[in-house]
């Protein structure tokens, strides 16, 4: 299935993008790519293949919600600026 000019001017007032007529056969060239990538996808063969509605229906891998520090701050401040301590030193921005 090939778009011909009128279609892509159709398809540009539907989709409100502004299109100089010098542009449209670039733009019909590429929607006539991306529809042939479409049709490659209709050759696949995807007997046996259930559909995927979403990843909702995975079981997902559970870990244990443990909560550390790191362990190492002195590689976390070693690009900082400035530090006071364990910690970033920042300017003051409220008077």
């Amino acid at each position: 299935m090939a778009l011909d000019p009128a279609t892509v001017r159709r398809i540009v007032t539907l989709a409100r993008i502004r299109l100089e007529d010098a542009e449209v056969p670039r733009i019909q060239s590429e929607l006539n790519g991306i529809i042939g990538w479409i049709e490659q996808l209709n050759e696949v063969d995807i007997d046996g293949v259930e559909p995927l509605t979403g990843a909702a229906q995975m079981a997902l891998k559970m870990r244990d919600d443990a909560v550390t520090d790191g362990g190492y701050p002195d590689k976390v401040l070693s690009n900082a600026p400035e530090r006071a301590g364990p910690f970033y030193a920042v300017p003051k921005v409220v008077e």
